[in-house]
């Protein structure tokens, strides 16, 4: 009889530890749900702004190309290129490179609001060179975004609903954003990122270094 009580214990016992399992299980697979869909649909909304960038970059070579043929400068170094997949472009102009990516959206990510409310978003980056060079060598996705960011210049976040602004963060100014809409967030944005590069003196080397490569 005992061991009737001590059965009928322990089965009420699984049976609230079963029911409390499935209640947190359901709260935590709601949240990420919700998470789930938040980042598919910035990933849509980011990815529509990446390709009418590409197309941006391709009026805005051409239009580089005049600019420079007009003064009688060689265009055969200003170009873009970009992968199949359509996730990577590099614009090479004069001496300068400049490559754009949204392979730092691996995951759903927000970006951090003052008063600790933050807002889900896809991310545009903009980096100094190659992506191709600047990411060699990298292993894994950490090691990629490390590079990412030790090259960045600025990026676009890129909100979930398309009626909502996305914000231009600039890598040497943190504290400053700006607010574009869905329909000029991708021309503003590259034309913004080639006036930094271009407006950004480069400097000379000076001292004692084992190698410099040109």
């Amino acid at each position: 009889m005992v061991n009737g009580y001590e059965n009928f214990d322990n089965t009420e016992m699984n049976f609230r530890k079963d029911a409390l399992i499935q209640e947190r299980v359901g709260l935590i697979s709601t949240h990420m749900y919700k998470q789930f869909l938040d980042y598919q649909n910035a990933t849509v909304h980011t990815v529509e702004i990446f390709n009418e960038i590409i197309e941006d970059l391709k009026l805005i070579t051409e239009a580089l190309k005049k600019s420079f043929a007009s003064r009688g400068v060689p265009t055969q170094n200003i170009y873009v290129d970009y992968d199949p997949q359509k996730t990577v472009i590099t614009l090479n102009f004069m001496w300068h490179k400049i490559s754009l990516t949204t392979r730092c959206n691996f995951k759903p990510q927000e970006l951090y609001r003052d008063g600790g409310k933050s807002v889900f978003s896809g991310r545009i980056m903009a980096i100094r060179g190659s992506f191709r060079e600047v990411t060699k060598g990298s292993d894994d996705k950490d090691e990629i975004m490390k590079a990412l960011l030790d090259n960045e210049i600025a990026s676009l976040y890129v909100p979930v609903d398309k009626m909502q602004n996305s914000i231009f963060k600039i890598k040497n100014y943190p504290n400053r954003e700006f607010f574009l809409t869905s329909q000029d967030s991708a021309k503003e944005f590259v034309l913004k990122v080639i006036e930094i590069v271009c407006g950004d003196p480069i400097y000379h080397i000076e001292g004692s270094i084992k190698s410099f490569n040109i």
